[in-house]
């Protein structure tokens, strides 16, 4: 049987609007870094997108190496595009990146004209687009001139196979800087793609303010850290976790202070009436200057869970203070 999107999808998602631009992007996004790829469930995948979409999340996130393996997130996503969202495409908001390394040599990675356009060309053959709707540079690429990597992102938006450009973890004065030479351009920078959460707010000591200055607005990836900010890591690391496997969570992350400071965390929340992933996005989402929160998932009962915050995100000077002094230690 064919698929048919809710007659109700947009009756509960809230819209922000991104920066000065006249787009706007559900205050809830998916992305698709994990559990989407060639080593996934498919059909697992797919029930997550169709489950996002009947609920107003028309944002989803890509990059060119998402998988494993690299090519795999984007290849399924084509798939579940042609199967049920094609009908939809005009309702959707699908973006994707170029930066890390995708394929061996010299041409692979980092931010020339040559990678980014190819890369670009490549995903939208796997996704059997013509056109995604934000393009980013992925990371800053110290070797080549700031100026080459944003001309490349002028002329991907001209040639019609971008709609908006973004970038991803640029620093408050390299997001300053790309984004005057976008404006000299003709091609405004629409949006920045940061990691932000309650454990991490590096974008605080300037990056917002520059963000506000220059027009553009924010989606945060990873708001409850890598699953850090989750119910699954208060009582320890759990066998089989991200953190079990991922050495950048293991070397940095789970500390002793840190597992303490999640479980206070999780007090806090629960005050509130919320999961501590639930406060996580509600934070991340407080006060207006983050326009999406960018939640990945590995089943759909966790995408239902976060968009339970919607309506949720104020939060009493009190509580706000106790966060804080729960980070400050």
């Amino acid at each position: 049987m064919s698929y048919l999107a809710s007659n109700e999808r947009y009756s509960t998602m809230k819209y922000n609007r991104v920066g000065k631009s006249g787009l706007v992007l559900p205050a809830i996004s998916l992305g698709l870094w994990h559990n989407f790829g060639g080593t996934d469930t498919y059909e697992n995948g797919r029930a997550m997108v169709r489950y996002a979409f009947d609920h107003g999340i028309t944002h989803f996130d890509l990059a060119n190496n998402y998988g494993p393996p690299p090519g795999s997130a984007e290849e399924n996503f084509g798939q579940m595009l042609k199967q049920d969202l094609h009908p939809y495409r005009d309702e959707l908001i699908i973006s994707s990146k170029a930066g890390y390394r995708m394929w061996p040599g010299p041409y692979g990675e980092w931010g020339s004209r040559k990678y980014l356009i190819a890369s670009l060309d490549q995903s939208l053959t796997r996704m059997g687009l013509d056109y995604v709707d934000i393009f980013y540079s992925h990371r800053f690429d110290p070797n080549t001139p700031l100026e080459e990597t944003m001309q490349a992102l002028d002329h991907i938006v001209r040639s019609g196979k971008a709609l908006y450009v973004g970038i991803s973890s640029y620093n408050a004065e390299q997001t300053k800087q790309a984004s005057a030479i976008l404006k000299q351009l003709g091609t405004p920078c629409l949006i920045h793609q940061p990691s932000y959460s309650m454990l991490n707010r590096w974008i605080e000591n300037g990056l917002q303010d520059v963000l506000d200055e220059e027009g553009m607005g924010s989606i945060a990836f990873c708001p409850l850290q890598q699953g850090l900010l989750t119910n699954k890591y208060l009582v320890g690391v759990p066998e089989g976790s991200r953190a079990s496997r991922s050495e950048n969570l293991k070397n940095q992350a789970i500390s002793d202070k840190t597992l303490d400071q999640v479980r206070r965390l999780n007090d806090v929340a629960a005050a509130r009436g919320q999961s501590l992933a639930q406060m996580s996005l509600s934070w991340v989402l407080r006060g207006g200057r983050v326009t999406s929160a960018l939640i990945g998932a590995s089943k759909v009962s966790q995408i239902e869970e976060n968009l339970q915050i919607l309506g949720q995100a104020d939060f009493s000077s009190e509580e706000l203070a106790s966060i804080d002094a729960i980070l400050k230690d």
